[in-house]
């Protein structure tokens, strides 16, 4: 008898202001694994805000695949949502990125909260309504009083690496029920996968455990940090530079675009980037080294090689897609690579 593979195919919605995972499964007799086996399918856009009832039929492209790390015969497919006629979905930004060559290198630090759905509130925030402790404690930390929802995040760790995901470290963020993972990849399109597959199952673990994944920059009012999704980037130029004034001219390169990064680094974020809370205000641009209160930061770890290393775009939001993020960095990076 064959074997029966279940392959779980997922996108990106067209709902605003932040795009939507969607999900379904196939099963495949005698599946190969391989990405170019992955048959093209299609859905009903007028479901998913991406077409209107009369002419709903949308497609769906495999774009990267990887083993389903909960799911026997697994594995799940990534796609990019095409049109009837074969042509980009106006939803899909991973088709906009201009990253042939994969020259881009990006790194995302990807922020969320842990929230609980009976209470409305993060995961360690009393029901009573009542203020946990002030923030700080609760970073990187250790212990019930201070870390909540651990169980989720070893899980959801284990599932990326068991799934071959380029997860390189998680931690507790500055507030209760605040986490964060770590991305990386040698190209733009494969960044933006990373993220996207690591929300995916970060979604679907914590649904076992009926809570709920808040994406939303500033969730929490009041004296709290709010989520990001630090970008950290590089190409060619920045790896092999060598040059304070390159690094300074690729930073300055950004000063008269900023209102377009803000268009695409997520909603809301003018409750996120006030100038406090390790931010730099929306309605300014700085960039400094080892500044966590810039807009940009230079790493120190790139000074100490000798000016050869990556930079920090510390603006993007916990909501920002990273297909966008990344495609508006190279926009703006490349020219200045010279």
């Amino acid at each position: 008898m064959p074997t029966k593979h279940k392959l779980q195919y997922v996108w990106l919605d067209g709902t605003e202001p932040m795009q939507s995972l969607r999900c379904k499964t196939q099963v495949i007799a005698d599946f190969s694994g391989k990405l170019e086996d992955c048959p093209m399918w299609s859905f009903d856009g007028s479901s998913t805000n991406q077409a209107v009832g009369g002419s709903s039929d949308c497609l769906l492209k495999p774009v990267s695949i990887i083993t389903d790390p909960q799911r026997k015969n697994g594995f799940i497919v990534l796609t990019e949502v095409l049109k009837a006629d074969g042509t980009p979905h106006p939803s899909n930004a991973r088709a906009t990125i201009d990253d042939e060559d994969r020259d881009f290198w990006f790194g995302f630090e990807q922020e969320y909260f842990l929230w609980d759905p009976e209470t409305n509130k993060p995961l360690g925030f009393p029901a009573d309504g009542t203020e946990p402790a002030p923030q700080g404690r609760y970073y990187c930390s250790v212990g019930a009083k201070n870390a909540y929802g651990r169980e989720i995040v070893e899980e959801h760790l284990d599932a990326c690496l068991d799934a071959g995901l380029t997860v390189e470290g998680i931690n507790c963020e500055v507030a209760p029920g605040q986490w964060e993972f770590q991305t990386f990849a040698k190209g733009a399109r494969e960044a933006g996968d990373q993220i996207w597959l690591g929300r995916f199952l970060l979604e679907r673990i914590a649904e076992q455990y009926g809570i709920a994944i808040e994406y939303h920059c500033k969730p929490v009012k009041g004296d709290w940090n709010g989520s990001g999704m630090h970008a950290n980037f590089s190409n060619s130029f920045l790896r092999e530079s060598g040059s304070k004034a390159d690094y300074e001219q690729v930073c300055e390169s950004f000063r008269p675009y900023v209102k377009e990064h803000i268009e695409v680094y997520g909603h809301d974020n003018d409750q996120r980037l006030t100038g406090l809370h390790e931010t730099q205000s929306i309605h300014e641009f700085s960039f400094g080294i080892s500044d966590r209160g810039a807009s940009i930061r230079i790493p120190i770890a790139t000074v100490d090689r000798g000016w050869k290393g990556w930079l920090e775009d510390r603006r993007p939001n916990s909501a920002a897609d990273p297909y966008k993020v990344a495609a508006r960095i190279i926009k703006t990076v490349k020219p200045a690579s010279k």
